[in-house]
């Protein structure tokens, strides 16, 4: 990391992949700013995994947790508040906050198609869009949208949820070329088959499904996604941007 002391905004940060980026990026020192739609003692927990990682590298980092529902002008705006007020300036922003309501498309309603599109790609608009404007001024920022491999191949009974991984895809490649100018990337990543809370309620036989099509014929970790988020976040990824990331075990090969 450059000497600059750098802020790292999160949403979904409370648990799942968006824990997992929080707790790694703890652990480079970065200040973090953890959003989570409802569950404060998740987010807790979540905070004290953040300053545990950092202690353990010896670094010193603040951690801030704001409740906020991203799929609104408020919520979005909010966060982003939260965290120039607390830390000035924030060089990162993770758009990982998502839901699912699956369903056959004949009989999704439009209520569900409508909450998936809603928090999963209209909350990563609003996000970006309220920290373009302090990324420009500072001249330099990261962005990371957390798409899906389902995103860019689909999946029966996601017909909502793939197009929201989709839309994110379209909104990172257009943000990367209004933003390039001014040091700021944008680039997203499309998990596979992770371990998390979303993929566990998934039945066994549904799960012995998805592994046998996964070349390396085991689910990824969170801390995969965290592993390639930390790489996007930092300079090292500076001439990279507009880009898709797939860590799927060869899934969408």
């Amino acid at each position: 990391m450059s000497e600059t002391k750098r802020c790292a905004l999160i949403t979904g940060g409370s648990r799942g992949i968006g824990r997992a980026i929080a707790v790694s990026m703890a652990g480079e020192g970065y200040d973090l700013v953890i959003g989570y739609a409802g569950n404060s003692a998740k987010a807790d927990e979540t905070r004290e995994l953040c300053f545990n990682a950092a202690s353990t590298n010896g670094k010193e980092i603040r951690v801030i947790s704001v409740q906020a529902d991203v799929a609104t002008q408020e919520g979005a705006k909010a966060l982003v508040e939260a965290a120039m007020n607390e830390f000035g300036r924030i060089d990162v922003l993770v758009n990982n906050a998502g839901i699912t309501r699956d369903g056959l498309l004949m009989r999704m309603s439009t209520e569900d198609f409508d909450d998936v599109i809603a928090t999963n790609l209209k909350g990563a608009f609003l996000m970006t869009r309220e920290v373009a404007r302090p990324m420009m001024k500072q001249r330099y920022g990261r962005i990371i949208n957390i798409s899906s491999i389902v995103g860019l191949h689909g999946n029966a009974g996601q017909v909502n949820y793939s197009a929201s991984k989709a839309g994110l895809i379209g909104l990172t490649k257009s943000t990367a070329k209004e933003l390039a100018s001014r040091n700021i990337t944008c680039n997203a990543i499309a998990p596979g088959f992770i371990g998390t809370d979303m993929t566990k309620e998934m039945t066994d036989a549904a799960k012995e499904a998805t592994l046998a099509t996964i070349p390396m014929k085991k689910a990824g970790e969170p801390s995969d996604i965290a592993n390639a988020a930390l790489f996007l976040a930092s300079e090292k990824s500076s001439y990279i941007t507009g880009q898709v990331l797939g860590v799927d075990g060869g899934m969408g090969c």
